[in-house]
């Protein structure tokens, strides 16, 4: 608890400074701003995890000490590669003027795939902070990057409206975020001077991340995106920025609650699980705490939705209070499933995960297609998600138990 505590009060500053910045962005910004500017980040959070081929995942299974130090730099090396790949078909895509990308401008293509290294080095360090216990550590880390990002946003926004700015703004917050993250890290530039083979070694031992866990991953990060690029082509930008903003306000709060938990529950689950092919005692502990606070939560979301969007973020915004009614499933039991999930991480169980992964995609295709209004296919999405997240749930409890059969 005490450690929860730690990350919690970090992690709750560093959420509420986004928060109230959302609340002045939204007096500058237009909802159909937002909805392009969500779909943009959206790429940048798919391509986070793409450039780190879902390795910093590891760092919580590695032995204390110089291994996990030779992992950071493995995985910092690895999305320098990526990231230069990541260039080269960017650049062919722009060649061939593929229409998903021509809604964006050419400021917002040239610092996509920076903003997304920076992105996936801000969350290696932050990953290596949590599984060496180093909790203070990891609190200013995101309080730095969530502080950086609202203000060089709303600084950018009253200069130009225009939602370049809320990207440049992004990209201005994260790479203090990463440079904070470098700065509170052990690490020195000799880290970088190892040799080829102990990389190449490094991604042969970890190869099952890349070929199930990342596989799973950018779908999750496709999946989560998703909702908003179908509603803006289905159903518009408008809808689309009122979608966003909720998911903003509500899901991002929330997500860090939730990570606060997981940041400590992954580093005690695995040591359990290692010393006894356990965790159950850890798993329900865990489980109890993110059920009062989602039970909590969603009452007090749910009663205070409609009046908060309309009466502080102004008319035209009051279609997200209904949005966030809508979503209430989805985020009370995302809020309980998601970091205990991470069972299946340590019990080597991901192609399961990735199964979970693929069939919640198919499951927010057909919801959104298959509806006919936006508030219908938002509920028929809500519901689906929760459905599934309770599947999860029953999945990494038996693991949990020590079972590693379904």
């Amino acid at each position: 608890m005490r450690s929860v505590g730690s990350v919690l009060g970090g992690t709750s500053v560093a959420q509420v400074i986004p928060i109230a910045g959302t609340v002045v962005l939204a007096t500058i910004f237009k909802p159909s701003s937002f909805g392009l500017y969500s779909t943009w980040l959206g790429f940048v959070m798919f391509l986070g995890i793409i450039l780190t081929g879902r390795l910093e995942m590891v760092l919580a299974v590695e032995t204390d000490g110089q291994p996990r130090r030779h992992a950071v730099v493995a995985i910092i090396k690895t999305i320098a590669i990526t990231s230069l790949v990541a260039v080269f078909v960017l650049g062919i895509c722009m060649l061939m003027k593929l229409g998903v990308l021509e809604q964006f401008s050419f400021g917002m293509l040239a610092i996509l795939i920076p903003s997304a290294a920076m992105l996936a080095g801000t969350g290696t360090l932050q990953n290596w902070a949590a599984a060496d216990g180093r909790y203070q550590h990891l609190s200013i880390m995101r309080i730095m990057q969530a502080g950086s990002v609202a203000i060089f946003q709303i600084a950018f926004g009253l200069l130009a409206s225009d939602v370049l700015e809320l990207a440049i703004g992004y990209f201005a917050g994260t790479l203090v975020g990463l440079l904070t993250g470098f700065l509170l890290s052990p690490l020195k530039y000799e880290s970088f001077t190892g040799d080829r083979e102990s990389l190449i070694e490094f991604w042969y031992r970890q190869r099952s991340f890349v070929l199930c866990s990342l596989p799973a991953s950018a779908i999750s990060s496709a999946t989560a995106q998703l909702p908003v690029v179908l509603v803006a082509a289905k159903f518009g930008s408008e809808a689309a920025g009122l979608l966003a903003i909720a998911m903003r306000m509500v899901g991002a709060p929330m997500s860090i609650l939730s990570t606060s938990v997981l940041d400590v529950f992954k580093r005690n689950a695995a040591q359990a699980y290692h010393d006894r092919r356990e965790c159950r005692a850890e798993y329900l502990y865990s489980l109890r705490l993110l059920f009062i606070i989602a039970v909590c939560s969603t009452v007090v979301i749910g009663a205070c939705a409609k009046p908060v969007f309309s009466g502080i973020f102004g008319k035209s915004w009051a279609g997200a209070g209904v949005v966030t009614l809508l979503l209430l499933p989805r985020f009370g039991l995302g809020f309980m499933a998601s970091p205990l999930s991470y069972i299946i991480y340590i019990v080597g169980k991901r192609h399961l995960d990735l199964i979970w992964q693929l069939c919640l995609l198919g499951m927010t295709i057909a919801a959104f297609l298959s509806c006919g209004s936006f508030h219908d296919a938002l509920l028929c999405y809500s519901v689906g998600y929760g459905l599934l997240y309770i599947i999860y749930l029953w999945m990494s409890y038996q693991f949990s138990c020590g079972s590693t059969k379904l």
